[in-house]
């Protein structure tokens, strides 16, 4: 396969990636033949995943909205994937000019894309990093440089804990961060379920298999049980496009089709 202008060397493209079938489904370009290959076999299992992935996206749209409300203005995006129109800089920079967002991600081509857009925005930065590791996310320079920890910090996992299996204790990756911030910091979680769809959205979990970061589904009481220590916001763990919706056509006939949980926390 002929490696586009683009792609970072060390990117394998015999391996799917779910960062860049997201950017697929979401209508981007920045994904390979393999990707596309895979993404197109979940949407045999889940005809409607573009409309899932959307309504994700729009989660966090309304999560950082929130934060911003609350006076929140600088974002750790943890789990951040190849940008697309609406990224959190722009939301959180149209409110206030001087917000600062790092972004981070797993995917080498989602930061060398991140990188290249936030070429000559100095208050965001995208950094190669795991939620395995988040020591080295909390304590690398450019994240110590943007963000100050003692003030309030909108954490941001958006469709990125269900990458963690169960042996990697996600409760405790989250915890972990989330303590590491300031009262009046917010965190935004959605994550992936089977609950509502268990033989299609067990099929797409099975396909994620083949990916670099195969997914965990989990149950909604296991979803709340990552917000442990925190105050949830209102209409706590539901799914995505029941929180906090602008107009009820936003909803839908079956919000639980969009299979995503997601909520945001407030630590007191």
């Amino acid at each position: 396969m002929e490696r586009p202008d683009w792609a970072p060397d060390d990117v394998d493209l015999s391996r799917p990636s779910v960062a860049r079938a997201y950017d697929y489904w979401l209508g981007g370009s920045h994904n390979f033949e393999v990707d596309r290959e895979f993404a197109r076999q979940a949407l045999a299992a889940v005809p409607d995943l573009r409309l899932v992935a959307r309504a994700n996206r729009e989660f966090l749209h309304r999560a950082v909205r929130f934060m911003l409300d609350e006076g929140i203005r600088q974002f750790l995006d943890i789990g951040s994937g190849i940008p697309t129109v609406g990224n959190v800089h722009e939301i959180a920079q149209r409110v206030d000019p001087d917000a600062r967002v790092v972004y981070v991600d797993i995917d080498p081509v989602a930061v060398a894309h991140s990188t290249q857009i936030l070429a000559g925005q100095p208050n965001a930065v995208a950094l190669l990093e795991d939620l395995r590791h988040p020591e080295a996310i909390l304590e690398h320079p450019e994240t110590r440089r943007l963000l100050d920890l003692d003030r309030p910090v909108g954490l941001l996992l958006v469709s990125v804990v269900h990458a963690i299996p169960d042996e990697d204790d996600p409760y405790g990756l989250v915890r972990r961060l989330w303590t590491a911030l300031a009262p009046g910091s917010c965190a935004a979680i959605s994550h992936v379920t089977t609950d509502s769809r268990p033989d299609e959205m067990g099929e797409g979990a099975r396909l994620s298999g083949r990916t670099s970061t195969p997914v965990t589904a989990r149950t909604r009481s296991q979803v709340q049980d990552l917000f442990a220590g925190l105050e949830l916001v209102e209409p706590g763990v539901v799914w995505s496009p029941l929180w906090r919706p602008e107009t009820p056509d936003d909803v839908g006939e079956h919000p639980e089709r969009m299979s995503f949980y997601v909520g945001v926390g407030r630590r007191r």
